[in-house]
């Protein structure tokens, strides 16, 4: 056990080039809640595991950025450090609090806008670690992170403040300041002896991220699997999935799961590289099957909006084939492949650890082999809670959830009543085309908390410039930019999932009047009943 690093020696490290991605690596894939639990587990000294770095000095011929962050060159006297194990604890703390880097051309670290918020009550079980858009952080509230180890901003920024404010500010300095990150480093340049470390490890029921890793040493000589994922990417990249076609863990886990019916490291590990490279086309089917399903049946047109990827390599099971005809599903297979998905979005059931995701690529296969399959049949626990306490984050996997619920009730413009663009939307997936149905201005104007103005009940598709023109007042004094019509009003609502109760200008009975159809439409999309009103939360 190596010793372990204040999170200030962290951020040396990484400007100095010396803590690096391998390529091998999936790229960085946690939400903002995710990263925001990360940071209250460390100020309340909860235990949050251990980076696992490779040390060598002979570094890697490819690299992956730290999320969204380009890494400094490294001084060649010195090892590098390879994140083998941890990466997203890793960036999740850099991305917080370093103050140097910005993100590449084209990424997006809003993510790492983590507050502390003042006003909260402090508890074991409840955090008070948010993410805030910057359009929503106010001063007086929330404390943002990053001036921890930013000294005169810290200074600026705590001199206005008061006694015990000030007070609750240094706790979370001396707090972050002296928490420590276990490390493990093992050094070696020899290839094969990491390669049993990891298999050791897997052993031991510790997953890791090595399958680019392995599969590389298995095939490189003779077959170029990375080439044919490039291949791919280019493929999936004019239907918005460029990002599933670049992602080596993702498509190695389609391998493993189409050939082996196991998509685990352990089954990657053996696969055989002949047998992967006279089945590709099959493995490349599956894949572009599985995508085509997603974008005609649930309205994901990018990547971006599913809220777990990890969903393709099950369905990509269903669609394999050698054959250049596509499979296509029966009736009853698509109902039966439309609850599976979203039973699993709305249950969050890829959230932490995958062990389902054995049990739901072997009951696809037996769905698709005309086998009794039990492929979505296990619990789904959602009650209102779902949207009235969920954030809207379109980094988040509820709101990719909430988002797709939207899309699949065929929203309509506020204004013109036209439908809405879908595949715009979700392709560019950006806050822009979400916006409060009660304005914010006006609910804070009233005295309602943040967490409640900005939770998914109170968001729909409202583009930027439809928002604009319906001018930030209360619904009762915008009603008249919406249709004139009454029956085409309640339209335009009913394909919103709003109440008509919206024009009443009471957020209480519109927040219960729109998690009853939200819920509905949710429970109908999964093919499950609708609890009663006294049951849903």
């Amino acid at each position: 056990m190596a010793e372990p690093l204040f999170i200030n020696e962290l951020i040396q490290k990484v400007h100095a080039g010396q803590i690096r991605i391998p390529s091998f690596q999936r790229g960085f894939v946690w939400d903002a809640d995710r990263v925001a639990h990360l940071m209250d587990s460390i100020y309340k000294g909860f235990p949050f595991g251990s980076l696992l770095f490779w040390r060598t000095k002979t570094p890697l011929k490819t690299e992956r950025k730290l999320g969204p962050f380009i890494l400094n060159e490294r001084d060649p006297d010195y090892p590098l450090d390879y994140i083998l194990d941890g990466q997203q604890r890793a960036t999740s703390i850099f991305g917080v609090f370093q103050t140097l880097l910005g993100a590449s051309e084209g990424e997006d670290d809003t993510l790492f806008k983590i507050y502390y918020d003042l006003g909260g009550e402090s508890s074991a079980q409840d955090s008070n670690f948010i993410y805030v858009p910057d359009d929503q952080a106010e001063e007086s509230s929330y404390f943002p992170l990053k001036l921890l180890f930013n000294p005169p901003e810290y200074r600026k920024y705590t001199r206005d403040l008061s006694e015990e404010l000030a007070s609750r500010v240094d706790i979370l300095y001396q707090k972050f300041t002296t928490a420590r990150i276990p490390v493990q480093t093992f050094e070696t340049d020899d290839r094969a002896a990491v390669a049993i470390v990891f298999e050791r490890i897997n052993r031991m029921g510790v997953e890791l991220d090595t399958l680019q890793l392995l599969s590389a040493w298995t095939w490189s000589d003779d077959f170029d699997l990375q080439e044919e994922f490039t291949e791919l990417a280019d493929e999936l990249s004019p239907f918005g999935f460029k990002d599933v076609g670049e992602d080596s863990n993702l498509l190695l886990r389609c391998c493993g799961a189409i050939l082996k019916g196991d998509s685990s490291p352990a089954v990657i590990i053996e696969l055989n590289g002949e047998e992967v490279r006279t089945r590709f086309s099959e493995i490349r089917n599956g894949v572009v099957g599985a995508v085509d399903f997603l974008r005609i049946n649930c309205c994901a047109y990018s990547a971006a909006v599913l809220p777990f990827a990890s969903i393709i390599i099950p369905l990509s099971v269903f669609f394999a084939s050698s054959s250049e005809q596509e499979r296509v599903p029966s009736s009853e297979q698509r109902d039966q492949i439309m609850q599976w998905i979203w039973r699993t979005f709305f249950s969050r059931r890829y959230s932490k650890r995958l062990e389902q995701l054995n049990d739901d690529i072997r009951h696809m296969r037996n769905l698709r082999d005309g086998v009794n399959s039990q492929l979505g049949a296990f619990q789904v626990g959602l009650d209102k809670t779902f949207f009235t306490s969920s954030q809207f984050n379109l980094r988040s996997v509820n709101t990719k959830a909430f988002v797709l619920l939207l899309a699949n009730q065929g929203p309509l413009s506020f204004i013109s009543g036209s439908p809405v663009s879908l595949d715009k939307v979700l392709r560019e997936a950006n806050k822009k085309e979400f916006h409060h149905v009660f304005p914010r201005k006006h609910l804070l104007a009233a005295g309602e908390p943040l967490a409640k103005i900005n939770s998914l009940v109170n968001f729909a598709m409202i583009n930027r410039a439809e928002n604009n023109r319906l001018g930030g007042v209360k619904p009762s004094l915008y009603r008249d930019k919406m249709p004139g019509n009454e029956q085409s009003l309640e339209f335009v609502l009913s394909k919103a999932l709003c109440p008509v109760t919206l024009f009443s200008d009471d957020f209480s009975a519109f927040t219960e009047g729109r998690v009853s159809m939200l819920l509905a439409k949710a429970y109908g999309l999964m093919r499950l009943q609708a609890p009663s009103s006294s049951q849903s939360g």
